[in-house]
């Protein structure tokens, strides 16, 4: 019968701390749609949160925040991987052309 009373305390310690837990989780909530309102993006936010980024962005969906228009950081990033993947690709070159064999060498 001690695993019946072990299930026991843990349940009643699980009912006692419940209300905690609602707590914590709502002023989660909150704090979650200030830092929206403020400006950070949900990735951030979601790094920072005990959520998933796609759980911060339905969150903010219902408390009326709209998704961010697409604007010049994301373009930048698109941009910053392209320029990467087209100096990989001259580095490369650049590394084979060094192996073809030159006429008049």
């Amino acid at each position: 019968m001690d695993e019946l009373e072990a299930l026991d305390r843990a349940t009643a310690r699980y009912e006692e701390t419940e209300a905690e837990h609602d707590t914590a989780r709502a002023d989660t909530i909150a704090a979650i749609v200030a830092a929206l309102r403020a400006g950070a993006g949900p990735t951030v936010v979601a790094d920072r949160s005990p959520f998933k980024a796609a759980y911060v962005r339905r969150i903010a969906r219902e408390h009326g925040i709209e998704p961010a228009a697409p604007g010049p950081k994301k373009l930048n990033a698109a941009m910053s991987k392209t320029n990467a993947a087209a100096q990989q690709a001259t580095a490369a070159a650049q590394g084979l052309s060094d192996k073809i064999p030159q006429e008049g060498r």
